[in-house]
């Protein structure tokens, strides 16, 4: 009897730990965000392609400007999140590995960048002023979820404790939103 338990718990230790990042790449949390952030891209070129555009025709000179550069940024920013998306819902479809996506993800940039000016995007029409909006909101749900499911493993170690690994991957994702 004593035998089973000391094998039980060895068995235990050797096990390797659940990759958090795996799961939640092929999670329900993913499977929404997808649809809220595609959703998102389709509502943005709608609106660009139609209202926006004559909306951006009634606006002052200055306005006009703004609206214009601002619409890049907001396009540039749907399509990197967009690839972003695409990329992890390979993975969730077993399209590819999380490491494959991993190498991927290097070409999509998520960094913030420019966030404009809050009193020029002021001078813009509202809906315009709210995609960019819930265009930022999901920018940083993304970034959120890209640390939690990409951070780093570091150097292969025997973990005493099999959750360790874990708890380690989610207080890093939480340091992330001090920074």
């Amino acid at each position: 009897m004593c035998v089973g338990l000391v094998m039980s718990e060895h068995s235990a230790i050797d096990v390797e730990p659940v990759s958090f990042g795996e799961r939640l790449a092929t999670s329900p949390v993913f499977a929404a965000l997808f649809r809220d952030g595609m959703a998102l891209v389709e509502e943005t070129a709608s609106y660009l392609d139609g209202p926006g555009r004559q909306e951006s025709k009634k606006l002052p000179r200055a306005a006009s400007l703004v609206y214009a550069t601002e619409s890049m940024r907001l396009t540039t920013r749907l399509m990197q999140l967009a690839s972003w998306l695409l990329l992890h819902r390979a993975v969730k479809e077993g399209e590819m590995s999380l490491a494959q996506a991993s190498k991927e993800k290097t070409k999509v940039r998520l960094s913030t960048g420019d966030r404009g000016d809050p009193q020029a995007i002021a001078l813009l029409p509202e809906k315009l002023q709210g995609l960019i909006a819930r265009s930022k909101k999901l920018q940083t749900e993304v970034m959120r979820l890209d640390a939690t499911i990409h951070a780093p493993i570091g150097e292969p170690r025997t973990w005493s404790n099999p959750v360790e690994r874990q708890l380690g991957l989610l207080k890093a994702a939480f340091e992330q939103d001090r920074v």
